[in-house]
């Protein structure tokens, strides 16, 4: 049978590679951004409790009640914005679908959308999927946005632009003026609207996070996705949501409702009642511990360390250990040195390789000093 692939680039990804290639060689597995640690205790308890209650039927489509009503209040203490739980808000099955499902309702074939690279992987599929055109912009050496160069690439057929601050696979933020720029590019092309990815807004350190949340404009023009998983480190839960205005929202849920229907009712049981107790606003700290615990050790290595000002991932130059591709040299550090990571060419449509490496510091002390011991040997 004769088949067309409407994928026809797409292939394992370098996350599947690196994370089987780790299991085979028994390598240290720094790759994969998920943390290898317990989750918080209470989430536990508040998990088996709800396990036992009458939650197990479908939820309504756009989610629980009392979950809806405790994330408006989280946006609301955190960046002082009032959303209705009813109209503004959705639970997803996880960020990426709340991407995948934006993308399908907003995008029309021929559409244009702007993504930034280096960039996650799921942006580009569900917009080829829509009849989309993926423009793909490199953003500049510190790994932030060139505004001259996104400008002259909006035009009318520009839909989307997606935005990721905190920065996968860099760990930058945003600076004010990249949100101002992002405002301007807004106002000068009515018919653009953001993406934002901000899955891991509440992982910055020493500079605050700055959301689309607290723009006038851009909260009025924008699709903020957020993620559970990663703010709760409860990644195999699977479970995020998504902000958007009441007309961009009723589009959402029309394909929502045929993509996933709803989401896990006992995750999302569990998590209304665990909002009211947790305080997100030390998660920075807790993993800054673990950054700086990593980025003390790798002194001694012969790898130098970029800025990290977010999320849970280090990225590292090793041009002054070798001079071969980046691909090549991650699988030689699994295959010779029994530690993975991930290549940053691989988050480039054009393969840029500048010889960098991302690592994931969300992992045990233990994990952490068994790795760091390999690298500094190396």
């Amino acid at each position: 049978m004769k088949l067309t692939s409407k994928l026809p680039h797409v292939g394992t990804t370098i996350f599947t590679v690196m994370s089987k290639m780790a299991l085979d060689y028994q390598a240290i597995n720094l790759s994969q951004g998920f943390p290898n640690f317990p989750i918080d205790s209470v989430l536990s308890e508040l998990l088996a409790k709800n396990s036992r209650e009458n939650v197990h039927q479908y939820a309504p489509m756009a989610g629980l009640p009392a979950l809806l009503e405790g994330i408006s209040e989280l946006v609301e203490k955190q960046y002082q914005r009032k959303v209705n739980p009813q109209t503004n808000v959705l639970v997803t099955a996880g960020a990426t679908q709340a991407i995948f499902t934006t993308i399908q309702a907003l995008v029309h074939p021929g559409d244009e959308v702007i993504i930034l690279d280096p960039s996650y992987d799921c942006y580009e599929a569900p917009i080829l999927l829509a009849g989309g055109r993926p423009v793909r912009i490199p953003l500049n050496e510190h790994f932030l946005p060139d505004w001259d160069f996104i400008e002259a690439n909006v035009n009318s057929k520009t839909r989307l632009i997606i935005t990721n601050n905190p920065h996968n696979p860099s760990g930058v933020i945003w600076k004010q003026n990249d949100i101002q720029s992002l405002e301007k590019t807004v106002e000068n092309h009515p018919n653009l609207l953001v993406l934002s990815d901000e899955v891991y807004e509440y992982i910055s350190f020493e500079n605050k996070h700055l959301s689309a949340h607290s723009s006038e404009i851009l909260r009025n023009k924008s699709i903020i996705v957020s993620s559970f998983g990663k703010t709760f480190h409860i990644t195999g839960w699977k479970i995020g949501y998504l902000i958007a205005p009441e007309e961009l929202m009723l589009e959402i849920k029309k394909v929502h409702q045929f993509l996933v229907f709803c989401v896990n009712s006992v995750a999302q049981a569990t998590l209304a009642e665990y909002l009211k107790v947790i305080d997100v606003s030390t998660l920075g700290k807790f993993y800054q511990e673990k950054r700086d615990f990593f980025r003390e050790g790798m002194k001694n290595s012969r790898f130098e360390l970029l800025p990290c000002e977010g999320t849970y991932f280090q990225v590292a130059s090793y041009s002054s250990i070798s001079s071969e591709n980046d691909i090549n040299f991650t699988k030689r550090l699994i295959t010779e040195f029994g530690v993975a990571t991930i290549p940053l060419s691989v988050f480039n449509e054009n393969g840029d390789d500048r010889k960098l490496i991302r690592f994931c510091f969300a992992k045990e002390t233990e994990t952490l000093t068994n790795a760091i011991d390999r690298l500094c040997k190396i």
